[in-house]
């Protein structure tokens, strides 16, 4: 009988202590979630930053491009006028 009742504390202590609503620190599980969230959206910003400025490189490149292109272009016609 000893051992029954024995049994029975261990198997409620194993219950309690691996409750699966709750983790090491006694926060509910949904904590990991909000964190991965947090995350998800900070690396969300930051690759909106990277874009962002991507554009921006790309378009003074482009924009570059354009005064070389009619500097070109203004050479090419002078050339052909002479």
């Amino acid at each position: 009988m000893k051992k029954t009742i024995l049994a029975v504390a261990f198997v409620a202590i194993a219950m309690v202590s691996c409750d699966p609503k709750k983790n090491n620190t006694g926060d509910p599980v949904e904590a990991p979630g909000t964190e991965v969230e947090q995350k998800i959206d900070t690396v969300a910003q930051k690759t909106e930053e990277v874009v962002d400025t991507t554009k921006a490189k790309a378009g003074e490149a482009l924009e570059k491009a354009g005064e070389k292109t009619e500097e070109a272009g203004k050479e090419l016609k002078e050339a052909a006028k002479k």
